[in-house]
């Protein structure tokens, strides 16, 4: 009988300890998407009841001649979610041959500094150190 109740209440307490780490789903109040279409375009977006919100359109771009032109996907959207802080955070961005380029008001700005040496070692690429034995 001992076994019985050891075996109970081990079985209780791993049901439990599966549900402690459950979360309810957020529902989704808003949903929408239309592709992906044949020219490689597309569109989504959706808004959660907790505040989240996302939207964003891609397409092809070509770039180069016309008789060499490279077929480039890209993107540009937002994001908007409640930090843990309270304060609401909206990311836009555009996704392209430069990479993902987001921009919001709690990111971090390229100081001045960096900028400048940026713009120095452009203009002056003869004095490029790379492959220098």
């Amino acid at each position: 009988m001992n076994k019985l109740i050891i075996i109970c209440a081990l079985a209780s307490m791993t049901t439990a300890a599966s549900l402690a780490g459950y979360t309810t789903p957020i529902p989704i109040l808003r949903q929408s998407l239309d592709g992906p279409n044949p020219d490689g375009s597309y569109s989504y977006s959706y808004e959660t009841a907790n505040g989240i919100q996302a939207q964003e359109i891609g397409y092809v771009n070509y770039v180069g001649t016309q008789t060499e032109a490279r077929a480039i996907q890209q993107a540009q959207g937002s994001y908007t979610f409640t930090a843990p802080n309270g304060e609401v955070v909206q990311v836009n961005y555009v996704a392209n041959e430069n990479g993902f380029q987001p921009q919001g008001s709690h990111i971090p700005q390229t100081p001045p500094a960096i900028l400048k040496a940026l713009e120095y070692n452009a203009a002056h690429p003869e004095q490029n150190n790379y492959g220098a034995q």
